[in-house]
């Protein structure tokens, strides 16, 4: 009956929305491929303490929503999914994912802060970014590029972050620059992110990686360079991603 159906979706929204997602839409799960097994779990973010989590609009080819779930939250997954690269999606909402790997069964007990860990975890993912940045030195510019063979500035960024320390951050400039933490570009650290143009929305993005010096996708004719920071070129602002 219609009347039945109306209520069943009404009441699946109902519950969405108290979550603290306001998911208005239910997925029909008819309409899945079938990469996407249906789930009827819950599970809670477990990702660091005082920390969160993108949404992706999708697990293919993912594009951040803009928004976050905090560490601790509880939510329903609707379905699951495997992307091309092997990892485990979840679907929240009617285009919103979320990687399966920064979550645990809603009746498990997640991180709690461990300083002392967290900052030994923080300089091993720093390491790592650094490494990876490195590692980049002489490949090509690509426009729109995201490795690992060519880059662009911003996706140069969000591969060593990703690969480097499993730390999801946007596409952008525009985006990047918001996330984190500001610091003082006399005080940097390995893994900072340094900015150039416009405090709010920069034109550019590189990665800094010790002693004065920088990793970015430069220029279609340069490629992938290390630099020195100098008072030509000066960065605007420097972001702390990694706490």
């Amino acid at each position: 009956m219609k009347i039945k159906s109306d209520l069943v979706k009404f009441t699946a929204a109902a519950t969405l929305t108290l979550t603290g997602l306001g998911v208005a839409n239910v997925v029909n799960s008819n309409s899945m491929t079938n990469h996407v097994a249906a789930a009827t779990t819950k599970v809670k973010i477990n990702y660091v303490p005082g920390y969160g989590i993108n949404i992706w609009d999708d697990y293919n080819n993912p594009s951040f929503t803009g928004t976050r779930l905090q560490h601790g939250t509880t939510v329903d997954v609707l379905a699951s999914a495997v992307d091309s690269k092997g990892k485990t999606w979840y679907q929240i909402g009617e285009g919103q994912w979320i990687q399966a790997r920064y979550t645990v069964d809603a009746h498990s007990s997640v991180a709690q802060p461990d300083t002392a860990k967290n900052n030994n975890l923080t300089a091993k993912e720093a390491s790592k970014v650094v490494n990876l940045a490195n590692a980049a030195v002489g490949k090509a510019y690509a426009w729109g590029g995201n490795g690992p063979s060519g880059f662009d500035c911003s996706g140069l960024a969000q591969y060593v972050y990703s690969r480097g320390a499993g730390k999801e951050i946007s596409r952008s400039t525009y985006s990047q620059v918001k996330q984190g933490k500001t610091v003082s570009l006399s005080n940097l650290k390995p893994g900072d992110l340094l900015f150039w143009g416009s405090a709010s929305s920069p034109y550019h993005v590189g990665i800094y990686v010790g002693n004065n010096q920088y990793v970015h996708a430069a220029t279609p004719a340069q490629g992938v360079v290390k630099d020195n920071i100098s008072s030509y070129f000066y960065p605007s602002v420097a972001k702390r991603v990694l706490n």
